[in-house]
């Protein structure tokens, strides 16, 4: 009769140790959720505490600065009137009492010294009225002269490296008051001597 009551105490005692294990985590589970729920309402109300601070010193932080915006409007207004005056006694100080108009003399010409003009300044070099054999030379090669002012050479009759090459420097001084926006380039940028070496190749 007693024979199979050990095997079932010891399935009790198996039934049992597992109930208990069963009522402990879910013990443990309802426990720390509510833990954790508090936990989070007391993170949730220290935040809102610490935002209605912000908004407070945020607040006060606007109001500062309006107040020192009228502050310095005012300051403005107050440093902007004394200048005005005075730039306006300034001004006021500075023009001149009207009185008889004068008209400035002409300087006077001597009549000894007749004017220079460009057409009297060295002597004109020796011009063609076309290239010899219809073929110019390329004075672009001269450093110095572009496009246009190899137009205006030829227009004054100039075509060729040799021309350029034997002016003489009175000729020099005639060309270089006569390239009209260009004067002075043959000087300046050694025409001749450029002349003669393209010339002689």
């Amino acid at each position: 009769m007693f024979r199979g009551w050990g095997f079932l105490l010891s399935e009790i005692w198996v039934l049992i140790a597992l109930a208990a294990l069963l009522g402990l985590f879910i013990g443990w589970l309802i426990w720390g959720r509510r833990s954790v729920v508090a936990a989070d309402n007391g993170d949730a109300a220290r935040l809102r505490r610490e935002l209605d601070a912000c908004q407070a010193r945020s607040r006060d932080c606007a109001q500062r600065v309006s107040t020192l915006e009228a502050e310095l409007v005012t300051a403005q207004a107050a440093a902007a009137a004394p200048v005005s005056a005075s730039v306006a006694a300034a001004v006021v100080a500075a023009e001149p009492e009207p009185g008889p108009e004068v008209t400035p003399e002409p300087a006077p010409v001597a009549a000894d010294e007749p004017a220079v003009s460009d057409a009297d300044i060295g002597t004109k070099p020796s011009t063609l009225d076309a290239a010899r054999d219809g073929q110019p030379d390329d004075l672009k090669r001269i450093k110095g002269i572009g496009p246009k002012l190899e137009i205006l050479c030829n227009r004054l009759g100039f075509w060729h490296f040799d021309q350029i090459a034997n002016w003489t420097d009175e000729e020099i001084a005639w060309v270089d008051v006569n390239l009209e926006t260009f004067k002075g380039r043959v000087t300046r940028d050694n025409w001749v001597a450029q002349a003669k070496r393209l010339a002689a190749e």
